[in-house]
């Protein structure tokens, strides 16, 4: 069962309308999505790199800067240790490619998913010192690492922290009291005491915003690190950053840069999995190549990755890109497997009870845990833990629903955990086996999530007419793009239709094909991809329905027609 509802915001739409050349159905769509007034309008229809903030306005970005010129102009080792994901391995490539542009005596080290786990580990540490490092850049990690940190500039390293996760708190009388490590500069927007405008930075930005402000800093011309911000564009997507304020701009300009990149790795890439280039879009980032460069790192090791976006040469380039392809196809098929054996304890014990799913796969590669936790998360609309069985205790990693503080919550259970972060929506964690029982008992007391929360709501933009729906339209909706988590693609909805003539086609039988009829005798192509068998089913015992859909123009042969894609129906 889902709860449909339709936003009612309110504003002068028709005045809107006529200020920014838009029709009012999209300028209802802008409102929608929180933007208000017409300075945000403005900035959200025609904002540019122009109007990114300055990086210095970051707590410690002074410091940090200062401390990497001296360390370069000293050719002192700096070694740069990211993250086994799709932010950390571009937040890596970008620290790694300006700084080293810069003269500096730079490499990498990013962990092993399986030996090392999340983060910065002593392991890495004593690394570096065998190695002769001086200075140590985290990137999309560090900020929990307050006793590594420590134990790094006891043995005489210089430690800078970049990460875009919240801070670790303990909660104390009340309120909370933030663990901070004590590196030499701690450079994160969620630190309480970062005054920095926007928040919601993936770690790639962070060390995109560090790089520019160290060649202003070194005075260098900050345009000749332009193209890292198509790396900042994946990993903002591919990390599910909300696509608002500063990330809709990064990602906007980065997807024009990726269409034309000189980036071998990432053209290869596009190439292999035979993305339409001139179509690239952020789903393709979402669901195509993010998924191949977090394979690396899920079921073999996220250098690979790195590799990919340092190859200098084109079959360097598509050696590697096939590798990434073919990981990622045998991730797919090790999901699929995980999926199923979750649905089944699910479904057949006292776990579909909980309204905080707690799913033990023990023999499950622990990689694929997080994706577990989201199709599980999905399909019952609750926050989700998928647990596997690690080389020492048990990992896991969960996903949310909006209305429960993932992160928040786990902090009130820390004792159960050898190792946890994250923020609202997702999570990792380490514990103990004997404690798995108890972590999905506790978890479920201190929850206070209702009934109500666990049903699943369909925000719906406007009730849309079919007479509405014109190519034009569908033309201005590309004002909005990108579409993702934050700036969501534009949903509507008709009721009293009747279909007309619903057959399944595709090679997989997975497409469902009809004609939709109004009241007022409107006829529309329309096409469903969901659950097909289920929803012709429905279809057969109904003589009207109702839809959410977005309409869209399909081009086949040359000849384009107005469709429709229904998302829901009830």
């Amino acid at each position: 069962m889902e709860k449909w509802f339709i936003s009612m915001k309110k504003a002068d739409f028709n005045q809107i309308a006529r200020k920014y050349h838009i029709s009012p159905i999209t300028a209802r769509l802008i409102r929608n999505r929180g933007i208000i007034g017409d300075e945000q309008i403005d900035f959200y229809l025609n904002g540019t790199i122009a109007n990114l903030y300055d990086g210095m306005l970051m707590k410690d970005m002074d410091r940090a800067v200062e401390i990497l010129s001296e360390k370069i102009q000293e050719d002192k080792p700096i070694r740069v240790i990211g993250d086994y994901d799709i932010d950390g391995v571009n937040a890596t490539y970008v620290l790694q490619e300006g700084i080293s542009r810069l003269g500096g005596n730079v490499d990498t080290d990013i962990p092993d998913r399986m030996r090392d786990g999340y983060g910065l580990n002593r392991a890495l540490i004593d690394r570096a010192l065998e190695d002769g490092i001086d200075t140590i850049i985290t990137c999309d990690n560090g900020i929990a690492a307050a006793d590594e940190i420590d134990y790094g500039r006891q043995q005489g390293l210089t430690v800078i922290v970049t990460d875009h996760h919240e801070v670790p708190y303990l909660e104390a009388g009340g309120g909370k009291e933030y663990i901070m490590p004590r590196a030499d500069a701690v450079v994160d927007p969620h630190r309480p005491d970062c005054e920095y405008p926007f928040k919601e930075l993936c770690g790639t930005a962070v060390a995109y915003k560090m790089i520019e402000a160290l060649y202003e800093v070194m005075q260098r011309d900050v345009d000749d690190i332009d193209y890292l911000m198509e790396n900042v564009a994946i990993a903002t997507v591919g990390d599910v950053m909300d696509l608002t304020g500063e990330n809709r701009i990064f990602v906007k300009q980065g997807l024009e840069m990726l269409k034309c990149t000189h980036n071998q790795g990432l053209k290869a890439l596009i190439e292999c999995t035979k993305i339409p280039v001139e179509r690239l879009s952020a789903y393709h980032i979402g669901f195509v190549l993010g998924p191949c460069i977090n394979a690396s790192g899920r079921l073999d090791t996220a250098k690979r990755a790195l590799e990919l976006l340092m190859a200098e040469n084109r079959r360097d380039a598509m050696m590697l890109a096939e590798d990434l392809k073919a990981l990622n196809d045998s991730r797919k098929e090790m999901t699929e497997k995980g999926v199923e054996e979750a649905v089944r304890q699910i479904e057949k014990g006292p776990l579909k009870e909980d309204k905080v799913l707690v799913v033990y796969l023990p023999g499950c590669h622990e990689s694929i845990a997080g994706i577990i936790a989201g199709r599980i998360k999905e399909k019952y609309y609750r926050p989700t833990f998928v647990l596997t069985r690690g080389a020492e205790g048990v990992k896991g990693s969960g996903r949310s629903t909006p209305v429960y503080n993932m992160f928040g919550e786990m902090c009130r259970c820390r004792e159960l955990f050898t190792k946890f972060g994250g923020h609202k929506l997702a999570a990792g964690l380490s514990l103990e086996e004997e404690n798995v029982d108890k972590f999905r008992r506790i978890i479920n007391e201190l929850s206070d999530l209702s009934d109500d929360d666990l049903l699943p709501r369909v925000s719906i933009d406007m009730q849309l007419p079919f007479a509405y729906v014109t190519e034009s339209l569908v033309e201005e909706m590309e004002l909005l793009e990108p579409f993702g988590k934050g700036n969501t693609k534009p949903l509507f909805a008709e009721k009293n239709l009747k279909v007309i003539n619903p057959r399944i086609i595709g090679k997989n039988q997975n497409v469902l094909k009809f004609q939709v009829e109004d009241v007022n005798r409107n006829r529309m192509e329309a096409v469903y991809f969901g659950e097909v068998h289920e929803c012709l089913k429905y279809m057969e015992q109904k003589q009207q329905m109702s839809f959410t859909f977005y309409p869209s123009v399909n081009e086949y042969m040359g000849v384009k027609n107005l469709q429709i894609t229904v998302v829901n129906y009830q």
